[in-house]
């Protein structure tokens, strides 16, 4: 289990935030900007000191009042939103320079569906190649804990989705614990079993996706677009405006499947689908 509890000072920005993460599970940060999401997760990594505190994963203490490990030496896997690249090496040596592991360099490449991409440098990749190659190097000294700081981001909707997938295909297969941010609730929604909402620094309420974005007023809507999240026989899931709703529909909806776009638009009290 990771254990954060850390108190931070700096130019007039107090953090001071608790909150713990069981091992193997996927979890996110949510807030507004300047909350203290992207401090919580360098403060995890190492790349910055708290001012006090305690973080430990399991029985490795990363710091206390005694002892401040370097990042190196925490077995933290960390994807930047710029992807942090090195320029002059190929997608394969990007890999080999933070572990020498050819044999498992090559199972990341496989599972990214980079591995015919091997021997090009990063300013011949789209966007998503660089993030693939980004993630499959976040991996490669096979992290307790992969920490993202929004890393799709940047990226337009159907490739953002794509990354999403292998995202979740990665935590299943290699089954560390991640923490994500993110200010998008649709992928938090597809990623995540657990939120924490961070405000001026602090872990203001946890929770399932679905306890805490779950839209009770969606009946109050006219007329939008939504994009499904989950289809449980016919109660469907989706998300409009960074917002989740349930429907629920006469019958099971065989047509339909996640990431489908449906028009929804309200009729007194009721929703009626458009497929």
């Amino acid at each position: 289990m990771i254990n954060f509890h850390c108190q931070k000072s700096f130019n007039g920005f107090e953090l001071d935030a608790k909150f713990s993460v069981e091992n193997g599970e996927f979890v996110a940060l949510y807030g507004k900007s300047g909350s203290g999401k992207s401090t919580i997760l360098r403060l995890l990594a190492g790349f910055d000191k708290p001012n006090s505190g305690v973080i430990s994963n399991n029985e490795q203490i990363y710091y206390n009042k005694d002892i401040f490990l370097p990042p190196q030496k925490r077995n933290i896997g960390y994807l930047f939103q710029d992807y942090a690249l090195f320029p002059n090496m190929s997608v394969m040596q990007n890999l080999l320079f933070a572990k020498n592991d050819i044999k498992f360099a090559t199972e990341l490449l496989e599972l990214t569906q980079l591995l015919e991409l091997k021997n090009v440098y990063p300013h011949t990749l789209s966007g998503g190649q660089k993030q693939r190659t980004a993630l499959a190097r976040a991996l490669m000294r096979r992290p307790k804990l992969l920490l993202l700081d929004e890393p799709l981001s940047a990226l337009d909707t159907n490739l953002r989705t794509k990354l999403q997938e292998y995202l979740s295909q990665i935590h299943k297969k290699y089954g560390m614990s991640i923490i994500i941010v993110s200010h998008d609730k649709n992928e938090i929604y597809r990623l995540a079993s657990r939120v924490f909402i961070v405000d001026s620094g602090k872990i203001i309420q946890s929770g399932s996706p679905k306890e805490l974005f779950l839209n009770s007023n969606s009946h109050q809507n006219i007329d939008f677009l939504a994009t499904i999240l989950e289809i449980n026989q016919n109660l469907i899931t989706c998300e409009y405006a960074n917002q989740i709703y349930q429907i629920t529909l006469p019958n099971s909806p065989n047509s339909l499947k996640i990431g489908d776009t449906i028009t929804l638009s309200t009729q007194i009290s009721n929703l009626k689908v458009t497929i």
